[in-house]
């Protein structure tokens, strides 16, 4: 069965097909987390259009899309630098 490696398998079992913008949330949020965590951010969540993390200072920050999400994370982490 194709799709094993990138995390379709389950779609393709249900006969779906992912549509070519649709986003594995928990896959991105775990990629987020493994990105950011060492760098002071935690609590990432998606919620329908909006993706979250929280900063150490507890601010949180958001965006429509994780791309977005982490475009505002690093230019929240270089300001602070």
């Amino acid at each position: 069965m194709r799709g094993d490696r990138d995390g379709t398998a389950g779609f393709l079992m249900a006969r779906q097909r992912r549509g070519v913008f649709d986003v594995d949330e928990d896959r991105a949020l775990a990629e987020l987390e493994q990105a950011w965590a060492d760098g002071g951010y935690h609590g990432f969540s998606a919620e329908g259009s909006t993706w979250c993390a929280v900063s150490s200072a507890g601010e949180v920050l958001t965006g429509d899309t994780p791309d977005a999400l982490t475009k505002r994370i690093r230019a929240h982490w270089q300001a602070m630098q």
